[in-house]
């Protein structure tokens, strides 16, 4: 496998400096993405450098991860316009242990062959650094016009944002260190991001250049948007993390079983390592058949094993078959109640006392008076009539009385009017 032919047709390089085809095409070579290690989970925004270093490993390339323990305490002016937090090294440690883990579901750090994956982080060599001695070895390599030339530094000094701190400004610099640093120790001739990166990485070429005269590269892939322009990766609530405390498996799948047709067709090269040929034909039966989502339902099925389980992906499908119709009462009983809150995020809740349910409730009493699901028992009753309520999946008849046998995970009863309002009644 080529790995720059590789990107080229699955959308994955925005810019690559010249040579770096030749570089990876004349010898196993070793190269880095940066990771900030500002939360103790990737989220799908990482994906992309991740999968990146996935294709590199595949065509027999070294990849290191790089978290940015130093310069996560930093922050990148990179793309944004606000200062970040800056992070002690007891949570910037945890947070590592976390990222490796999650990483290792796509690279490969224990390979007995040469370009097993490695992990370092920025912190065990520029916590040694004194101020003095760095500007004195490397800030004098670099001058400040070639700083101030750079887009990310230009447009925090146009107005975005409050201006640049000395820290921030400093950055690129901590950057071209870190390239530096790994070319001399670890032999690694290439630099990956993505294309808001440019400039931080060409910075680190310059700087092997100027005080080794060494000769090293750069290689960006474009910045993931939507076809609607919303960024990639947000939701209402947030970003779409690889934890499953922090994003359910279930939301993790109905993310990608969302996404339109148009940024599915560009996802499932990206995020995947299905085969150019697997892909074409994949996308010639969705455009035969759209509405059975086979595009989406891949890259769903591909990226739920991969970052949680098989087990995982298949409660997902059995918990989203319960959502949209097709569940059966028994289907929802094995649900865990993580995945039970997680398919129902949203859906009202009330609260009923455990001992009144455990005693038995008339049903039209149940959704009129305890719970007030109905405003009357009248609508309850005319509902019930036309069999247009289920408990727990199953309809029921208003001569059914509610007890504890009703109960989910022993403290929930799902309640569904109609089609699509669903209700949850909690026991307390």
């Amino acid at each position: 496998m080529n790995f720059t032919e590789e990107l080229q047709w699955r959308g994955m390089i925005h810019d690559m400096m010249p040579g770096t085809k030749e570089q990876l095409d004349k010898e196993m070579t070793t190269a880095y993405v940066g990771i900030d290690p500002t939360a103790d989970s990737l989220h799908i925004g990482h994906l992309v450098g991740v999968m990146m270093l996935k294709h590199l490993q595949k065509s027999g390339h070294r990849p290191i991860v790089l978290l940015g323990g130093a310069t996560g305490m930093i922050g990148d002016p990179s793309g944004k316009s606000l200062e970040r937090n800056l992070l002690d090294e007891a949570t910037l440690r945890h947070n590592q242990e976390c990222i490796k883990k999650q990483l290792s579901k796509f690279l490969d750090f224990d390979s007995k062959e040469k370009n097993a994956a490695v992990m370092v982080n920025n912190y065990d060599w520029m916590s040694k650094f004194s101020f003095l001695d760095f500007i004195r070895d490397i800030g004098k390599h670099i001058t400040v016009n070639y700083m101030m030339a750079k887009d990310s530094v230009k447009k925090r000094f146009n107005g975005e944002g409050d201006g640049m701190s000395f820290t921030e400004f400093s950055y690129q610099l901590v950057q071209g260190y870190d390239f530096m640093y790994l070319y001399q120790n670890y032999g690694c001739k290439l630099q990956m991001g993505g294309s808001d990166q440019w400039g931080n990485i060409t910075t680190g070429t310059e700087l092997i250049r100027r005080k080794l005269g060494g000769e090293a590269f750069a290689l960006t892939c474009p910045l993931i948007t939507k076809a609607d322009g919303g960024k990639f990766g947000k939701t209402e609530k947030g970003n779409i993390w690889l934890d499953p405390e922090k994003t359910s498996p279930y939301t993790f799948y109905q993310f990608w079983l969302n996404c339109s047709d148009e940024d599915s067709k560009k996802y499932i090269r990206i995020f995947t390592t299905y085969t150019k040929e697997e892909i074409e034909k994949m996308e010639k039966e969705h455009d035969e058949a759209p509405h059975l989502r086979i595009l989406q339902k891949a890259l769903a099925k591909d990226l739920t094993i991969r970052v949680h389980s098989l087990e995982d992906y298949e409660a997902a499908v059995s918990a989203s078959e319960i959502l949209f119709g097709k569940g059966t009462a028994e289907s929802l009983a094995k649900l865990s109640e993580k995945m039970f809150l997680s398919v129902f995020d949203g859906v009202p809740q009330m609260n009923m006392p455990k001992e009144k349910i455990a005693a038995g409730v008339q049903v039209v009493d149940f959704l009129a008076e305890e719970t007030a699901i109905f405003p009357s028992k009248g609508e309850a009753r005319r509902m019930l009539k036309d069999n247009g309520l289920s408990i727990n999946k199953s309809k029921i008849a208003d001569s059914y009385v509610v007890t504890e046998k009703d109960l989910i995970n022993g403290k929930y009863i799902l309640v569904q009017k109609g089609k699509k309002n669903y209700y949850i009644v909690v026991a307390e």
